[in-house]
Formats: C-alpha cells, sequence, structure tokens
C-alpha cells in the first residue's frame, strides 16, 4: 500500500515493533497496519505513542463523531492527504455527516447548510488551520459550545491529523486500486 516504505512482514518485526503492531491491532482499530502505521512502524517508539493520541482523538473524544471526523476531514484537506481525506471521509458519512458538507470541504470551499455546531467546527478549524490560533470570534463559540474539553479535543484532532497527514504524504500511502482522488490541487 504504502510506495516508499514496503509493507512490513509479521516474522520481519523487531521485539518493539512485534509489540506496538499487536497494541494496535488489538485496540479499537483492529485488522492491520493500515494508514500510517505501516510508516511509522520503522520508528517503533513514535508509533506506539502516535497511535495511543489517535485511538483517543478517533474513539474518546468528546466532541460527536460527525463533527471530529469534520475536523479531520479538514486536516487532510489542508495537507491535500489523499488517503486521509478518503478514508475518514467514509466515516464521516458513517458517522453523519452530509455528503454535500465533505465535497465542499475537498474542493476548499465554505460548505452551505451547515447545522450550528457544523459551523462552529467548521469556523474554529478553518482559523487554527490558517493561521495556526483561533481569534476570539472563532474560539468563544466553540467554548460556549464544546466546554474546554472540547476545545482541547478539536485542537488535538486538528494537530493529530495533520500528523498523519504528513505521514502519509511522506510516506505516499496510495489509495486503494481504483479509488478515484478526492483532492484536487487548490
Amino acid at each position: 500500500m504504502a510506495q516508499r516504505y514496503p509493507q512490513l512482514q509479521t516474522g520481519d518485526y523487531t521485539p518493539r515493533q512485534k509489540e506496538v503492531a499487536d497494541a494496535i491491532q488489538s485496540g479499537p482499530r483492529g485488522g492491520g497496519l493500515r494508514g500510517p502505521f505501516n510508516a511509522l512502524m520503522r520508528s517503533p517508539e513514535l508509533c506506539d505513542v502516535v497511535q495511543r493520541v489517535g485511538a483517543y482523538i478517533r474513539y474518546g473524544s468528546s466532541i460527536p463523531a460527525a463533527l471530529n471526523e469534520m475536523a479531520i476531514c479538514m486536516a487532510g484537506r489542508k495537507w491535500t492527504a489523499q488517503y486521509e481525506f478518503y478514508a475518514h471521509r467514509k466515516l464521516g458519512i458513517d458517522a453523519g455527516l452530509s455528503p454535500a458538507i465533505l465535497d465542499a470541504i475537498a474542493d476548499g470551499e465554505t460548505p452551505a447548510n451547515m447545522s450550528a455546531d457544523e459551523t462552529i467546527v467548521y469556523n474554529f478549524v478553518t482559523a487554527l488551520l490558517s493561521n495556526g490560533n483561533v481569534p476570539d470570534a472563532q474560539y468563544q463559540p466553540a467554548m460556549n459550545r464544546f466546554g474546554e474539553n472540547g476545545v482541547m479535543d478539536l485542537v488535538g484532532a486538528v494537530g493529530y491529523y495533520s500528523l498523519v497527514s504528513m505521514v502519509l504524504n511522506v510516506a505516499d500511502v496510495q489509495l486503494p486500486a481504483g479509488e478515484p482522488t478526492p483532492l484536487k490541487p487548490l
């Protein structure tokens, strides 16, 4: 799947790589080392820390799943991470996010017909990804709606998935055969 990093084979793992692979596969993700994990396994200590943060962001966040996936897709769009956007677009739709919202994000446009919560998340994440900070006009609505924990969970999702997007891009992780590229250059 990854062009720059051949798929590691279980029999070739170092003891630490095996330990980390077992932790990933026995956690909420299950399955094999998909997405960024094959590449990250080249640094098993980093991979272990990253996968534990990611498990919280995906499965333990205080932000509702659809809104979390929206933030994740926005990070993928920022970094033009094709695999990231492809995978999380499906998860966002499964969580109840409108495909039209995700299509607008993919096209670099502001989505129409967002709910109040979607608008809060979109504005907060847009500000954060645009300049690395969030002005009061976007911060306060997020704080009022999601509280301190939720604001930090949003920052965590954007930061974590920015890292994942960069790993996927550097590793040149490809989409499954036959899947169209979801993100066009802006």
